[in-house]
């Protein structure tokens, strides 16, 4: 049961992180470089940390870094943080993601690449047994 509320929460981190990425946010830096075509090939979600789950801390951390000719991440760094229990996942999930590879003869632009991951928690809902919402008058 802990492995599912896990695997959903890291899903709708991963959900909310993509489409933190598509919104148009003036605050949140481009994910992509726009000189060339280098694409993520391998896109690591980062790992809802334990402890935020079980105070239901939510937060956003954006991190900075470079990619090099082989599409390895490189000077990772934390820009932005709202709490710093998220920035080490921010900085694992950027580490384990790979970028494709630059095609001979092209030159590195050099331009950092950031990347924000919005961590949020699902809506807590809670359900009154009808022998109790009986008790209860209007």
């Amino acid at each position: 049961m802990k492995t599912r509320v896990r695997a959903a929460v890291v899903l709708i981190c991963w959900l909310f992180a993509v489409a933190g990425a598509a919104e148009d946010d003036s605050d949140v830096t481009h994910l992509t470089d726009d000189t060339g075509n280098r694409m993520p090939l391998r896109t690591v979600v980062p790992v809802y940390p334990e402890r935020a789950l079980a105070d239901r801390i939510e937060g956003q951390v954006q991190v900075c870094f470079n990619v090099d000719r082989e599409g390895r991440t490189s000077r990772i760094a934390v820009r932005r943080s709202s709490n710093r229990l998220f920035e080490k996942p921010a900085m694992l999930a950027i580490r384990g993601s790979t970028y494709a590879p630059l095609p001979r003869g092209e030159e590195l632009s050099g331009i950092k690449t950031c990347r924000t991951f919005r961590f949020l928690l699902d809506p807590v809902a809670i359900e009154v047994p009808d022998e109790l919402s009986a008790d209860v008058e209007p």
